[in-house]
């Protein structure tokens, strides 16, 4: 059994609707910050649970669960008052593929179609309908009326009498970044007891605290301070005195701690608790018994060889589990296979395997490449080697004061693989500039090559005409051609010995990534290309 499709509404950074189709296995969640990567796990699991961030929504509903953009356009038109409009709301469903449930199986869905699977909806109460709309009458509200939500589950057969518990899908959530205590006990911690502990084990652990209330009670010191404390203190006409706390039923929980080597769990390096709370999520019952892993960003805190072994176990020990991973790490994404791979881009979804199929082929055979590159940066500059990279960022560092990635725009050595990073490009929108070499032939190497993308707005190819130009080294040599000193002395040749175009071209050309290093670090300036000026100068436009 697995989940095949998400559908979002509102919730958080999904304005409107979204949809995600999951694969049975494995799942790479891949995009830059406020992708929405763990937006849609945290949809996933408070849906299956009810819980969000622990803790059970319908408890402590707040209105930053939904969508900032939608929150803001229903306080603009109730400021306006032009015309009535709906209360926001959140929905999320999910929906079931693997096995027969008539009991969950109906058509009371967003899509209207016949399917297996639940709906989790935080929507206005029409119950408060007249109250609402008094406080409507008053005006000033600011802020989502809360008070008047109310938060349900509904099978899509749409019996509203579902519980977490009725659902048949399960769902372990790991994050193993996050670092929340319990009066200073790791929250794990309760993991161990309320998964592996046996009833009568709890029993015994709840009886040995209380002896410890006892025994810290008979102590002669604390036994004199509680009478200092009697004699002194004008508190109250009842006793009072220090104690153990013991007001709950499950007390001792709060009074114990994980301890590594005798050292406390929050006390022990990020990367080793990061190892540990996943193991323990992987070990504990709740994980074994779970059909869907939810693991949040596994690479936090960890060397190499650290996740190496973490990914292994992931792997490992669940089996023919679904899993969901959000990651910003190549080697977990090229670990656990290129073809799981869902790209989230400015909302939008692409999978390496809806490429074609040579493309798909190619980005598989680059495991050592970082692949994530283009979907991660904000825009991209394409070239085709080391010294095209290294003149590319000293010409915009000479245009704009510092360099390109300071502007969130990545300079990407591809080799000649262009059209294969333009097809991601292409689907996700992303603004991508290729700056190439003519080859000596401009109408068939980039006329015909990129007329595909002639009437695509986010992506432009940028090369010089002249054929006679047809790599970088000469079009450098060219465009200093009035001023051979400054190259010569950057180059630290002997400008006697190179007085033309075709001599310097061809002395770069046999030291390329020397000549470029050279002048990327060169304290002195000189005349770039004017194919690469119109390239940096069209993030401008």
């Amino acid at each position: 059994m697995n989940i095949s499709k998400i559908h979002i509404e509102n919730f958080k950074l999904f304005k409107g609707s979204f949809d995600l189709d999951l694969n049975k296995g494995v799942n790479i969640l891949v995009g830059n910050n406020e992708a929405g990567k763990s937006t849609i796990i945290e949809a996933i699991h408070l849906a299956l649970t009810g819980l969000y961030n622990g803790k059970y929504l319908k408890n402590e509903l707040t209105q930053y669960v939904f969508n900032n953009e939608v929150i803001a356009e229903y306080i603009q038109h109730l400021e306006s008052r032009e015309t009535a409009i709906q209360l926001p709301h959140i929905l999320i469903e999910i929906y079931i593929d693997g096995e027969d449930y008539p009991e969950f199986e109906g058509r009371w869905n967003s899509a209207k179609s016949t399917a297996i699977g639940i709906s989790y909806k935080v929507t206005f109460d029409d119950k408060y309908q007249r109250e609402y709309e008094e406080l409507v009458k008053i005006g000033g509200i600011k802020t989502l009326p809360i008070e008047y939500y109310n938060i349900s589950w509904t099978s899509f057969s749409g019996d509203e009498s579902i519980t977490p518990r009725t659902i048949p899908i399960k769902s372990a959530l790991i994050d193993s970044a996050s670092n929340k205590f319990q009066n200073g006990s790791d929250i794990y911690i309760s993991r161990i007891i309320k998964e592996f502990l046996e009833s009568n084990e709890v029993v015994e652990i709840s009886q040995a605290h209380r002896k410890m209330k006892e025994s810290f009670m008979k102590e002669p010191a604390i036994k004199n301070i509680n009478d200092k404390i009697k004699k002194t203190a004008k508190i109250s006409d009842k006793k009072v005195e220090l104690s153990v706390e013991l007001s709950s039923k499950n007390a001792w929980e709060n009074s114990l701690i994980t301890q590594l080597d005798d050292i406390p769990f929050h006390f022990i390096g990020k990367g080793e608790q990061c190892l540990v709370k996943a193991k323990l999520a992987l070990g504990h019952k709740k994980a074994k018994e779970a059909n869907l892993i939810l693991f949040e960003e596994p690479e936090n805190h960890l060397a190499h060889s650290k996740l190496n072994q973490l990914i292994c176990d992931i792997i490992s020990d669940n089996g023919d589990k679904q899993i969901l991973i959000s990651t910003h790490n190549s080697f977990v994404a090229n670990k656990l296979s290129l073809g799981n791979l869902i790209f989230l881009n400015d909302k939008k979804t692409i999978r390496l395997n809806d490429l074609p199929e040579k493309t798909f082929q190619f980005f598989q055979k680059l495991a050592g490449y970082d692949t994530l590159r283009l979907i991660l940066c904000n825009k991209a500059i394409l070239v085709e080697g080391d010294s095209d990279e290294l003149i590319v960022q000293k010409a915009y560092f000479v245009k704009k004061g510092k360099l390109p990635i300071e502007d969130s725009i990545d300079v990407i050595s591809v080799g000649t693989s262009f059209l294969r990073f333009l097809e991601i490009a292409e689907r996700i929108k992303k603004q991508v500039a290729v700056v190439t070499d003519n080859d000596g032939d401009f109408d068939n190497k980039i006329t015909k090559k990129y007329e595909q993308y002639n009437n695509t707005t986010t992506i432009r190819v940028f090369a010089d005409k002249r054929n006679n130009l047809n790599t970088l080294e000469p079009q450098i040599a060219d465009a200093n051609k009035d001023d051979f000193a400054t190259l010569c002395e950057i180059l630290k040749i002997d400008k006697e010995n190179y007085k033309t175009v075709g001599e310097i071209s061809k002395y770069m050309q046999n030291h390329k990534t020397e000549c470029a290093l050279k002048i990327f670090n060169a304290d002195k300036q000189i005349n770039f290309p004017e194919y690469i000026n119109k390239a940096i100068n069209w993030y401008d436009e």
